[in-house]
């Protein structure tokens, strides 16, 4: 199949809105997985304050882990599709979270404006027409030292996790999916987490987008080689466009 880019993904995420709550509910660990990797970000004293960008916000539920993890910190949430943004700003917030329509490409022609402590991007670098532009602006938007966590559903590469995946989507998210409606959604985001990067190829995707200190986390559960947290850092002191910083590529876990 032909993957959803651009405002077609985005009007496919408009209709899927009102229900995509419901469905990812039914995802064993899909919240507690979000804020563990909120908490892999690494941020001090409940985020006081810093400045943190949650990129690809959805409905909310990345929103809501980082305010879960980060109570104190100015959060701001974007998202490409004005559905989801609508779902996610009916919720109810704390003081300092503010939300902006904008793509991951466009950030600062909807005034999204650096420097952040750290960026947030859960599920949305493998629906990106152009992941490397997004890193790059992402690294421009982080101060010297920011932290990036990536939580991705990126394959350890083994065939066991593209059978468990295939196997997941097949039989329980695509038919529920299209008895809902948003079968070709659904279906567009089954192939493009078998089309992107496995995890250590994302990893060094980040590295030659000039990140530091790139560490590729796994998550318990059904999802273990399925879904990572991608962690890295722009690195200190480093110009804008300069020469990229080595990092090292170890796999372990963190809480």
């Amino acid at each position: 199949m032909t993957l959803l880019r651009d405002q077609d993904l985005a009007a496919a995420f408009d209709h899927a809105a009102r229900r995509y709550d419901t469905l990812v509910a039914a995802n064993p660990g899909y919240h507690a997985h979000l804020r563990r990797s909120a908490r892999r970000l690494g941020l001090p004293h409940g985020g006081a304050g810093l400045r943190v960008l949650d990129l690809g916000c959805g409905t909310g539920a990345s929103t809501a882990a980082l305010a879960a993890v980060l109570p104190d910190a100015e959060i701001t949430a974007v998202d490409a599709s004005a559905g989801m943004l609508r779902r996610a700003a009916a919720k109810r917030w704390p003081k300092g979270v503010e939300f902006v329509h904008a793509p991951a490409e466009r950030l600062t022609e909807a005034g999204v404006r650096g420097p952040y402590d750290a960026v947030f991007a859960a599920y949305l670098l493998r629906n990106a027409a152009d992941p490397d532009r997004v890193l790059a602006a992402v690294r421009d938007l982080l101060r010297p030292g920011g932290r990036l966590a990536v939580h991705e559903y990126t394959l350890r590469g083994r065939p066991v996790d593209r059978g468990v995946w295939a196997a997941v989507c097949q039989g329980i998210v695509l038919p529920a999916a299209t008895a809902l409606g948003d079968g070709p959604l659904y279906r567009h985001l089954y192939r493009s987490v078998v089309d992107f990067d496995t995890a250590d190829r994302f990893a060094a995707r980040l590295r030659a987008a000039g990140f530091a200190r790139v560490r590729v986390l796994p998550l318990p559960g059904w999802q273990t080689g399925i879904t990572h947290t991608v962690v890295a850092a722009r690195p200190d002191g480093a110009a804008h466009g300069g020469t990229h910083t080595p990092a090292d590529g170890r796999t372990e876990d963190a809480r």
